[in-house]
């Protein structure tokens, strides 16, 4: 597996040569860099860390800014892993988006947006009761029973109901990359990847 760290920028549309058009999103990845490399003798796995983002100086602590000394960077404010790791990379390497080519097929890891505090409807697709009508007031979006109070004369566990809908951690797989910039560390993947504009996402093979 070889991996990189990137910031979701947007959305675009690419045409090929026979007039067909491919929606697409612009991730900037990279350039990270490593800042630890585990192996099974010393760490029981096998792994590179990867830091990716300038981090303010004032903002790092002490075990931080010495974590970094050791790999000969500045404070980062994103550090992941990537286990099983198919780079021969060393401590201080830096990994780009020239890792991936066109016509690869990757894997996203993402936050969805998050969308507050949402009713069933919305949160799980529930039909409402249609019409207003036989005297019911304000009943269209409600749930409806939770549970009888004879029986089970409690809620069952994973009842679908209101409550805090998206920021979740969600991948995407087999996502085709469509180009690499690799001047400006962007790359440019088939249909859409989760979290909004800014966010940090995965990218991995």
């Amino acid at each position: 597996m070889k991996g990189i760290i990137g910031k979701k920028i947007g959305m675009t549309s690419i045409f090929d040569a026979a007039g067909k058009q491919t929606a697409c999103t612009i991730i900037e990845a990279g350039p990270c860099v490593v800042t630890q490399v585990k192996t099974q003798e010393t760490d029981g796995y096998s792994a590179l860390q990867v830091a990716y983002g300038d981090k303010k100086e004032k903002h790092t602590i002490g075990a931080e800014k010495a974590h970094f000394a050791k790999a000969n960077t500045s404070a980062k404010k994103f550090v992941k892993e990537f286990r099983n790791s198919s780079l021969e990379k060393a401590i201080g390497d830096t990994i780009t988006v020239d890792i991936f080519a066109e016509g690869d097929k990757v894997e996203v890891v993402g936050t969805t947006k998050g969308k507050g505090f949402q009713g069933v409807v919305k949160r799980h697709g529930f039909s409402g009761v249609g019409e207003a009508s036989h005297g019911q007031h304000d009943r269209q979006r409600a749930p409806g029973s939770i549970g009888g109070s004879s029986y089970p004369a409690r809620v069952f566990k994973g009842m679908r109901m209101a409550g805090r809908m998206g920021q979740d951690r969600v991948k995407m797989k087999g996502l085709k990359v469509v180009k690499v910039f690799a001047d400006k560390n962007y790359i440019l993947l088939s249909g859409s990847v989760p979290g909004h504009i800014g966010s940090i996402v995965l990218i991995q093979k």
